[in-house]
């Protein structure tokens, strides 16, 4: 009986158990952890309800319920509300300070700017009554015209963005004329850069777009170191042509790719004048006074088209020609000096070549032209640049017998996307070269992110600059620091020395010159 009475106290000790068990699992599992039940519950959460800047905009803005200012402008009115529109600093002003608009319900404003239009009012009225905006790329610039007028910072700077994603061919030229106009730099800097890329390498033969670009939006784009020359510097002086013949005979038809009907009108006058000293060319006079003249002296052919053309007076060429004589005369006698020159010197004197490379596989070339006794080899493989002072006797040219030359060089590498902007650019500082006979050094290595078709720009110095220039250039950073001003340009480093490393591999004769109004570089 007792063993009967122990078994049964036993059985029930662990029911017991088993049910405090359960009944602490079941506490767990239901959350019987208040502390944390009572945190959620007190924790505000937040949520943002749609539907109520829907119903401002539909209910106040497009039904205009509760109006308390009209505003006509463009011979519409708008039934607007003072508490939204004083968003903008323009209302602003004029409602809480002494104008007369402060206690009335009515304003008119006149728009002047013919760039504003009654779809570009409705939609900056509209989005004084919405979080958010929806911007047309088509006519974004009336829309930046518009934001401007009502000084509303925040729909400025949204109108640049969409500016810088969507510049492209057809709207480079559009958005830096806005961008200047409308005081937008975001939107100038990177539209400036498209279209120092681009200018050569795409709107050479685009007449569409190459005749909208302005003399003094020309005359800033030849005369930057950072335009990315296709070839030679030549190139630059035969776009200038074709741009000219564009602005002059705007009814004449033009085809992309295809040289300009009227292109040979200036080879084709009678008239002994230069075409830049008659009435008619002298609004051009100021873009050709920017072209490097000593860089387009370095050819015969050259120098015979531009006898033919006759657009250049003969007199603008006589300095540049003595200067570069007597550069020649100078290293015949090995009495040219070490080139030491402030960056700024380098970027305004240098010479200006280029190309594309289509494919990732090895490329040979020379830029055709005589480069002072330097027969100068660049290749490229599929990650660096690489430059030889190819030195053969059996070449028929003149080339220079000291053992080693120095210059001057800097190195631009740029990727473009669909839209043909920039989606990675490399460059080098400018670096101090020394070469002996047929020697090679690396220019530079290039970074991941650059893919091909890749364009390639190089600035060159291969000769001292002239002692003038020098100074001229000492008189201009004196005068420029004295009245600082925004400039586009970026900073240089100074000048930095490398070691060239010899290389006895073999290079094929990349020998040829130019054919009729400029040949491309020689490829192997």
């Amino acid at each position: 009986m007792g063993n009967v009475l122990n078994k049964l106290g036993s059985v029930s000790q662990s029911m017991r158990g088993r049910k405090r068990k359960r009944e602490d699992e079941s506490a767990y599992e239901s959350g019987d952890g208040s502390d944390l039940l009572d945190k959620s519950l007190q924790t505000p959460k937040r949520k943002k309800l749609v539907s109520t800047a829907k119903y401002i905009y539909q209910a106040l803005f497009k039904e205009e319920r509760n109006s308390d200012i009209t505003v006509h402008a463009l011979g519409k009115q708008w039934h607007l509300h003072k508490v939204y529109l004083s968003q903008s600093p323009y209302f602003a002003s004029m409602f809480n300070g002494s104008w007369r608009e402060a206690d009335e319900d009515y304003v008119h404003i006149e728009i002047i700017d013919p760039k504003i239009t009654i779809e570009s009012l409705y939609s900056v009225f509209g989005s004084l009554y919405m979080d958010e905006v929806v911007l047309e790329p088509k006519v974004i610039v009336s829309t930046l015209a518009t934001a401007t007028l009502f000084q509303l910072d925040s729909l400025i700077d949204r109108c640049a963005e969409v500016m810088v994603e969507t510049t492209n061919a057809e709207t480079a030229v559009l958005y830096y004329e806005a961008a200047c106009e409308y005081g937008v730099k975001m939107v100038k800097q990177s539209t400036f850069g498209w279209l120092l890329v681009n200018l050569l390498s795409f709107y050479h033969r685009a007449p569409k777009w190459l005749r909208l670009v302005s003399f003094e939006l020309m005359e800033q784009l030849v005369s930057s170191a950072d335009l990315y020359v296709v070839q030679t510097e030549f190139t630059v002086y035969t776009l200038l042509r074709y741009w000219m013949a564009l602005k002059l005979f705007p009814d004449e038809s033009a085809t992309d790719g295809v040289e300009h009907p009227k292109e040979r009108y200036f080879a084709e006058r009678t008239s002994s004048v230069p075409f830049l000293s008659t009435p008619e060319g002298a609004p051009y006079e100021r873009v050709f006074r920017v072209l490097r003249l000593h860089n387009l002296l370095n050819h015969h052919v050259d120098i015979r088209v531009l006898r033919q053309d006759n657009i250049i007076p003969i007199e603008w060429l006589h300095k540049p020609l003595m200067q570069q004589w007597t550069n020649v005369l100078t290293i015949d006698q090995s009495l040219d000096k070490p080139i030491v020159c402030e960056d700024r010197v380098f970027l305004e004197s240098c010479i200006r070549c280029g190309r594309i490379l289509n494919e990732n596989v090895l490329h040979k070339w020379r830029w055709t032209g005589f480069h002072f006794g330097l027969d100068l080899l660049l290749s490229s493989d599929t990650r660096s640049l690489r430059i030889r002072r190819h030195h053969r006797t059996e070449n028929e040219r003149l080339l220079s017998l000291r053992v080693a030359r120095q210059f001057l060089v800097r190195v631009s590498l740029a990727s473009l996307n669909e839209l043909r902007q920039i989606k990675h650019q490399q460059t080098t500082p400018i670096l101090s070269i020394s070469l002996e006979k047929n020697e090679e050094t690396q220019l530079v290595v290039f970074d991941r992110e650059l893919t091909f078709p890749l364009l390639v720009s190089v600035n060159m110095m291969l000769v001292a600059p002239p002692e003038e220039v020098i100074v001229a250039s000492e008189k201009a950073t004196e005068c420029k620091e004295k009245e600082p001003t925004a400039s586009l340009a970026s900073e240089r480093s100074p000048n930095q020395s490398v070691e060239a490393s010899s290389s006895n591999g073999s290079v094929e004769s990349l020998d040829g010159g130019s054919a009729s109004n400029r040949m491309l570089a020689n490829e192997s």
